[in-house]
């Protein structure tokens, strides 16, 4: 090789080194949680039933974050919460049915389906469905507009298309 190539080549070679140590960054690093040493239990079977219950409860500071993954002082109280119902031995829907008691539907990353919520869920539909039937109405009822020429209007056209005056032209100089 020349001596002037060799920059070239450490010049991509340092570029795929930094692309292949992006990648596998992405690839093999571990989720961060905002879980701190001190609010985990001892007991790694409660401990991860406190877990997955964190992860159904929605972060009322950050809303679509569970609490699990939340930062927020709400949101590690919540934790504290569920740990200390599991520690008093209450199952998980007792737990999850105190915390919604508490906080409401919204509280849960997945709330029931009820009233509610099929209103909210179909409301865009109907919303479109209703402004679907205005158009068609609105189109129904606009009467249509004859968009025929008449004699004396084509033989205008001609003239005009041909490069000619029309006969108003002619007699206004």
């Amino acid at each position: 090789m020349t001596n002037h190539r060799c920059p070239v080549l450490r010049n991509r070679l340092s570029g795929l080194l930094v692309a292949i140590t992006l990648i596998a960054q992405s690839l093999f690093s571990l989720p961060s949680h905002a879980i701190t040493a001190e609010e985990m239990l001892a007991d790694p079977a409660l401990e991860s039933r406190a877990r997955g219950l964190s992860k159904q409860l929605r972060c009322l500071v950050c809303q679509n974050q569970s609490i699990d993954d939340s930062d927020a002082d709400l949101a590690r109280d919540l934790r504290r919460e569920v740990r200390q119902q599991l520690l008093t031995g209450a199952d998980d829907a007792t737990i999850l049915d105190r915390i919604r008691q508490t906080y409401g539907d919204y509280v849960l990353l997945k709330p029931p389906v009820g009233g509610m919520t099929l209103l909210l869920w179909l409301a865009p539909v109907g919303f479109i469905a209703v402004g679907a039937l205005v158009v068609l109405a609105a189109r129904r009822q606009r009467p249509v507009a004859d968009n025929s020429l008449t004699a004396d209007e084509k033989t205008r056209v001609e003239t005009l298309l041909k490069g000619g005056k029309t006969k108003s032209e002619r007699q206004n100089p």
